[in-house]
């Protein structure tokens, strides 16, 4: 009884101090609850980029290529033909990127005899819905590959793959399940899309405020209810064995330069890891982009050759 009645009168100076530190942990509890929601919530909902392309007045003559994904219904992407009956490279954007910024990259690909498949993934460019930040894109990859296989003027069975963070996990995680996929170039990736959450929170300013960064992640995992079982990449790269990999690490990110690295290590030969100055293709200086363009079409170009097949 003691007891209780000290805690409804506090007349000791520690249990006062005691009531007031519980107090205050349970009201910024339920402030960082507020701050994770609304954090969670841009995440998912991307600032969008499009870029507004006339098909018919770009080189390397694009073709809109429809294909549908499950639960979602038709998308749109553009399609540069390339050799008949080659292996096509799909470019795969980032987050807060849209498959726009990637048209030289992928003029640069078609002129090797590539044919190339540029997209949008979900709550990006002209694309509506939310974004999962992986997680429901790998659906949206595979639906994508499907599409083209079933042109009848592509090698089916052979294709390449490059994708940078949100892009670059969505391209190791389908690889890992489609034999399809030949060879991947993947730039700034990360394990799961829990650590991109994490990343996220970083980049708003608010990582070093205590719980935030856990109650985000607790957020977006009951928002993906239906992915709870989705393992981390490091798991899976071994299935990748035999499969050229590609990986490239930028020194402009550091968290996921390192995240590449383990994911590196983690995989199985073939793999090659380039330690970049710059990352984000879309924004580097006219002579830095045609490098990195040169070194993913030397890629390809080595491990997954612009011949004709069935």
């Amino acid at each position: 009884m003691g007891f209780l009645s000290e805690l409804r009168h506090p007349t000791a100076w520690y249990t006062r101090l005691a009531i007031v530190i519980v107090a205050l942990a349970f009201f910024w509890l339920i402030a960082a609850g507020g701050i994770s929601a609304y954090l969670v919530n841009r995440m998912v909902s991307p600032a969008r980029t499009h870029s507004d392309v006339k098909l018919q007045n770009f080189p390397g003559h694009p073709q809109p290529l429809s294909f549908t994904v499950k639960g979602q219904g038709a998308r749109d992407g553009w399609f540069f033909p390339g050799l008949r009956f080659a292996p096509t490279i799909i470019l795969c954007p980032a987050y807060e990127s849209s498959g726009g910024e990637l048209l030289t990259l992928a003029t640069a690909l078609q002129d090797q005899q590539y044919n190339v498949l540029v997209f949008d993934f979900s709550a990006h460019g002209s694309v509506g819905g939310r974004s999962t930040l992986g997680l429901q894109e790998v659906s949206e990859l595979r639906a994508a590959i499907d599409g083209v296989a079933n042109r009848g003027d592509v090698d089916a069975n052979r294709f390449g793959l490059w994708g940078v963070n949100m892009g670059a996990y969505v391209a190791l995680a389908e690889a890992t399940n489609d034999r399809r996929v030949r060879a991947i170039a993947a730039e700034s990736a990360y394990g799961h899309p829990n650590d991109m959450v994490a990343l996220q929170v970083t980049r708003f300013g608010l990582g070093s405020l205590p719980f935030v960064t856990g109650i985000s992640r607790m957020i977006f995992d009951r928002l993906n209810s239906d992915f709870r079982n989705v393992p981390p990449l490091k798991t899976q790269l071994a299935k990748l064995s035999g499969v050229p990999q590609l990986y490239l690490e930028s020194q402009d990110e550091p968290i996921l330069a390192a995240s590449t690295a383990l994911l590196f290590q983690a995989s199985s030969p073939p793999h090659e890891l380039v330690v970049l100055q710059h990352g984000n293709y879309a924004g580097m200086p006219d002579d830095e982009k045609r490098n990195y363009e040169n070194r993913i079409v030397s890629f390809f170009v080595a491990n997954l050759p612009a011949t004709a097949g069935r």
